[in-house]
């Protein structure tokens, strides 16, 4: 099997959010709600399976496979074509440690060869392929395995995790993948320098330090959130906000509340290693994982700062539409304050009052000044002066401005 081409490095940091328009402008279409079907469908064509089954997504990437095997003077990199050769060289060096890592699920006789040959029980298994498992921690007769999520803000301003599953035994690392890209590029180049202490711990060190990157990028992924919220924030006061800008802030509100359901178990996890004894998770290694613990809280304290954040941000746009109503409402009641009087005179003089009754008497009372020569220009400064007052008396109370 060919291996498909290398995958690039994430970037240590997510960028920053992008322009506003995005396509989560437009609804869905038909051919989104046909992939929302087959994605319920194939969701419930496992329901009710053996415990234990093996099930691989149709849409799961070929695997590839990535041997890493170091020492404190010995370190060999190499991405394998096939899994026979990639075993022989881990059966042949038992004196070293081996990082394992599987890119991608869509071989499921190699799945089946690697939970035979590394001893992992079925259900467990099951748990890897699912690639939808909340972060946990279980003990193996190995070692452990545990599961993180790995996030990234995306262009496409929502959040993306990917299942990161890790075995852990005596002198090996295993993990699983359903993407080619990740964010563990710093733990790999630490391994290359030789200078870093990976090399002289165990392997269960190895699992400490992916499990505390995959925890770092929590925070370029929240610093991005907020950027985002700070651009939307910065429209709503620019007077340029509208329904899409209130969409949005409910897009990334749905983000946050599914990033901290993707933290809060990461935090428990970490917590039920520190509980764990030390012939499973040494002391020394477990003041390690304190660490990422306070990694865990604090990427928990910014979820809730940002979901408070949005909260104001809603109520921010909804103060901003009130008032833009409350300014049209202002220039709609002045102008029908001017026209009030003004109607009222010209409904006046609209009456048909006749100056001369059928007999050729003269009324005296009905609208003199119909007949004057002056009349019509004499009204119309007299309307004009009335519009002027209005004006100046709207202004010195401060209704035509800002005041």
């Amino acid at each position: 099997m060919t291996p498909p081409p290398p995958a690039s490095p994430v970037p240590a940091t997510p960028p920053l959010a992008p322009p506003i328009h995005n396509e989560h402008d437009h609804e869905l279409s038909a051919a989104d709600l046909v992939e929302l079907e087959k994605a319920r469908r194939l969701r419930e064509e496992h329901i009710g399976q053996r415990p234990g089954t093996l099930t691989i997504r149709p849409d799961a990437l070929p695997p590839r496979l990535l041997l890493t095997s170091y020492g404190e003077d010995f370190f060999h990199e190499h991405e394998y074509a096939g899994y026979d050769e990639l075993l022989a060289f881990f059966r042949q060096h038992p004196e070293h440690k081996h990082w394992i890592d599987v890119r991608g699920y869509n071989d499921l006789d190699l799945m089946e060869r690697l939970q035979q040959d590394f001893n992992i029980h079925p259900l467990q298994m099951e748990d890897v392929l699912s690639d939808y498992q909340r972060a946990k921690v279980e003990e193996t007769d190995d070692g452990l395995f545990l599961v993180s999520r790995m996030t990234e803000f995306t262009r496409l301003l929502t959040v993306e995790d990917d299942q990161l599953s890790i075995f852990t035994g005596s002198n090996y690392v295993l993990t699983f993948q359903d993407d080619y890209d990740d964010c563990l590029e710093p733990v790999r180049v630490r391994l290359r320098t030789g200078r870093s202490s990976l090399r002289r711990r165990p392997p269960l060190y190895l699992a400490y330090s992916i499990t505390d990157v995959v925890l770092d990028h929590y925070y370029p992924t929240m610093a991005a959130i907020g950027d985002y919220l700070e651009t939307l924030e910065e429209r709503i006061f620019q007077g340029r906000a509208d329904r899409r800008v209130l969409s949005r802030i409910l897009h990334v509100k749905k983000d946050i509340v599914r990033f901290r359901r993707l933290v809060y178990p990461e935090r428990e996890k970490i917590a039920e290693l520190l509980r764990m004894p030390d012939e499973d998770v040494p002391e020394d290694i477990k003041v390690f994982f304190k660490d990422c613990y306070d990694h865990a809280i604090q990427a928990l304290d910014l979820a809730e700062s940002y979901r408070e954040t949005v909260s104001s941000l809603i109520d921010l746009y909804m103060s901003d539409q009130s008032n833009r109503a409350n300014e049209v409402m202002k220039v709609l009641t002045i102008i029908s304050s001017i026209f009030i009087p003004l109607s009222f005179i010209v409904g006046l003089y609209g009456m048909n009052f006749q100056r001369e009754g059928p007999d050729g008497h003269v009324n005296p009372l009905n609208m003199p000044e119909l007949y004057s020569p002056w009349g019509y220009p004499v009204l119309l400064v007299l309307l004009l002066l009335i519009v002027i007052g209005q004006l100046t008396y709207f202004y010195r109370k401060g209704w035509l401005t800002n005041r």
